[in-house]
């Protein structure tokens, strides 16, 4: 079941939404910024997939599956959700990348995978990737601190 989270039978501490208004308009426009770079929607919704199943989060994969396929993306929600299967070599180095990222204490974005990122995406995209990895770990992060219920 993909609505499982890391807190499954706990209360939530607090709506970060509604008392923490300034930092989420601060994450407002980082993802904002992710959106108005150069890549396409659809890796940047493949790439919160990822993250979120990286960092169990699961609540709100259904959501980013169906933004993916807004965006462009094909395939049914488990295509979606094994995103890091893909038969397209730019999205497999891009989300190899932030699996590197936001798995580092495990795994490290190693020289040779840089190298990979560097090849294959040109002028700002590795910044504006590792901007959405970090984006999508940061909302992570923040659901997993204050137990975001379920929507």
């Amino acid at each position: 079941d993909n609505q499982q989270t890391h807190f499954p039978q706990t209360s939530p501490r607090l709506n970060f939404f509604a008392l923490g208004p300034d930092a989420v308009s601060a994450m407002g426009a980082l993802d904002q910024r992710v959106l108005q770079s150069d890549l396409e929607k659809s890796l940047v919704e493949l790439v919160r997939i990822l993250v979120l199943q990286i960092n169990a989060c699961a609540f709100d994969i259904d959501r980013r599956a169906a933004d993916a396929r807004r965006a462009g993306e094909s395939g049914d929600d488990a295509t979606l959700q094994v995103g890091r299967d893909t038969s397209f070599f730019s999205e497999r180095v891009a989300l190899a990348w932030a699996e590197a990222l936001t798995q580092s204490a495990d795994m490290h974005a190693t020289d040779s995978l840089w190298a990979s990122a560097e090849r294959l995406f040109e002028h700002s995209r590795p910044a504006n990737l590792t901007l959405a990895t970090n984006a999508a770990s940061s909302w992570n992060r923040f659901a997993i601190a204050f137990h975001k219920p379920q929507p």
